[in-house]
């Protein structure tokens, strides 16, 4: 009975010791997850991206500036990689991750098109690049990359847009917004976009974000770079964003 007794204070003992040490262990944990995505999220916010769906059409756009903290390196980025003939994928994130990241799927989807003879679909790349994202951030150097991918369905012509984030989160979307886009212009989408605008409406939509990026945002991004992915393939189009345009 003495033993018992002894041998139930040790564990106590041992229990008390533990319980004192893991709230340390916590707070420590929880300092470096809030520092990393205070991190991120000062890496990424500075970027623009946009995404809209149309009838037959999806239109994606990226800010031109490339950013270093309030430091602009270069005027004409281009943060959009052509995957395949109906498939683009625009990125934002850390310099060396995005081009890492996008070069490495562009380089697997055209290789599957050539082992196979056949081009994935949007939802299909979709689907890998989700996958390569949930891998990566399971290993020890994730990659800090948010996307939007944005394609039409070779078959039924479809529209479609994807967003991803750095966390592996896949939504499929009629429109999207990645940085300091989405505090200012989903109001404007929710507002505007439905389902069946044609293609001058979809512009004047992203004329309106633009507008309000502009007047409301004290940086400048040095203009977007709009492409348009319809059934002829990836384009890109002449787009002014000085252009003042009232909201309906």
């Amino acid at each position: 009975m003495i033993a018992i007794t002894t041998t139930t204070s040790n564990y106590r003992n041992v229990g008390q010791k533990i319980s004192s040490v893991v709230p340390q262990v916590l707070t420590v944990r929880t300092i470096i997850i809030i520092i990393s995505i205070v991190a991120v999220t000062l890496v990424t916010e500075w970027e623009v991206l946009l995404g809209i769906t149309g009838k037959d059409y999806t239109i994606i756009a990226a800010s031109k500036a490339a950013m270093r903290g309030a430091t602009i390196l270069k005027a004409s980025d281009d943060k959009t990689k052509g995957l395949n003939k109906h498939t683009l994928m625009a990125f934002s994130g850390e310099a060396g991750d995005t081009i890492q990241f996008a070069e490495y799927i562009q380089a697997n989807i055209q290789l599957y098109s050539m082992r196979n003879d056949s081009e994935l679909g949007p939802s299909a790349v979709a689907n890998f690049v989700r996958g390569e994202l949930a891998r990566s951030l399971r290993s020890r150097k994730p990659y800090t990359v948010n996307l939007l991918l944005g394609g039409i369905d070779p078959i039924t012509n479809t529209p479609s847009l994807y967003w991803l984030d750095y966390l592996a989160a896949l939504a499929s979307v009629p429109y999207a917004a990645h940085g300091y886009a989405q505090y200012y212009c989903l109001s404007i989408l929710d507002k505007h976009h439905h389902p069946d605008i044609d293609f001058e409406q979809g512009l004047k939509i992203l004329r309106m974000c633009t507008d309000e990026l502009n007047r409301r945002l004290p940086i400048d991004f040095k203009g977007m770079l709009v492409k348009v992915i319809d059934k002829n393939g990836i384009r890109e189009i002449d787009y002014e964003d000085s252009k003042h345009v009232a909201s309906a």
